[in-house]
């Protein structure tokens, strides 16, 4: 069977990133696991590429997002879908606060946003992948659970800050809660939540939770992406907020800034979403090969993915973004 190897010299490109050659995609849900003292089993989609072993994961958190099924598992289809075309199973987890469940005014001290459960249905992947895999018709025996990446949109970015050590305060009790984890061996937060101190705008009643989000304990590498106009007052008066996991988070870290973008990158969590207030499938065509290009380098330390791609970034004519480092 053909091995995920991706460090020899890529054979296309995706939006004038080097990537290697697409491979047809299956996808299977659900996949049903059973949680103590969640309300609902924790239910996962799984999108894998028809072909390949030791194919590498990512765990991908979706938002929490005003639409009714598109912050589940039946969103970020233009992500999910590159990312299996290109090597990687992709375990979509449909946490809590999807709208479609009807749990956001439920009488529990985590909803709506359901912050600790929701670190808690990632570390439960990982947990239970094995059962996953042998679950998924035609998957047993083609994952290396040895490479494990993290990567979540929004609510997600911040669900992938608290398995990376991103704290918060337990409403019910006052503990600290966020430690990282370290079976994860990448990590991505895509326009996530700042600092909570602030998060002074209308959000901060309802959103309560995340006004005590803090990174001094954020200390893994992580890849920071936000949009150059991802900024609502409704959160913070602060326009540069969404970049707080960056700046206020302990190296080592790398910031992706993609120019123009606002919160939805140019769509990432669906096709032709009445949300996305940036619709631009070029971006989100960038966006996804650059994050990528991230995760193999990260789990395949002797692929020039990474590195290919941020030189065709700044060797472009018209850049779509920025990368910095510290």
């Amino acid at each position: 069977m053909e091995r995920n190897d991706s460090a020899k010299d890529p054979s296309t490109y995706a939006a004038g990133f080097p990537v290697t050659s697409p491979t047809p995609v299956s996808s299977y849900h659900p996949v049903l696991i059973d949680v103590p003292g969640r309300p609902i089993p924790l239910a996962v989609r799984v999108s894998a590429p028809a072909v390949g072993s030791d194919l590498p994961v990512i765990v991908l958190s979706h938002g929490h997002g005003p639409s009714n099924f598109v912050p589940s598992f039946y969103g970020y289809g233009p992500m999910v879908n590159f990312w299996a075309a290109h090597g990687f199973v992709v375990i979509q987890p449909t946490h809590l606060d999807a709208t479609f469940l009807g749990l956001r005014e439920a009488d529990d001290p985590d909803a709506p946003l359901y912050l600790k459960s929701r670190a808690e249905d990632l570390r439960q992947i990982v947990d239970h992948l094995g059962d996953i895999e042998r679950t998924v018709p035609g998957l047993a025996g083609r994952v290396d659970a040895g490479r494990i990446a993290a990567v979540g949109h929004s609510a997600g970015g911040h669900t992938v800050g608290q398995i990376s050590g991103q704290t918060i305060t337990d409403p019910s009790d006052g503990s600290t809660v966020g430690a990282v984890d370290g079976r994860f061996g990448a990590r991505v937060m895509i326009a996530a939540p700042g600092r909570g101190e602030d998060m002074n705008g209308p959000a901060a009643e309802p959103y309560a939770a995340l006004t005590s989000t803090d990174f001094d304990g954020m200390t893994p590498k992580v890849l920071i992406v936000t949009g150059e106009k991802d900024w609502l007052a409704f959160f913070s008066d602060r326009q540069d907020w969404r970049r707080d996991a960056y700046t206020a988070a302990p190296a080592p870290k790398t910031l992706l800034e993609i120019f123009d973008a606002e919160h939805g990158l140019g769509g990432i969590s669906t096709f032709d979403a009445a949300e996305t207030t940036d619709e631009n499938p070029d971006r989100v065509a960038a966006v996804r090969a650059l994050i990528w290009a991230y995760l193999r380098s990260e789990l395949y330390p002797e692929d020039p993915a990474w590195a290919r791609a941020t030189a065709a970034l700044t060797g472009g004519t018209a850049p779509v973004g920025r990368v910095e480092s510290k």
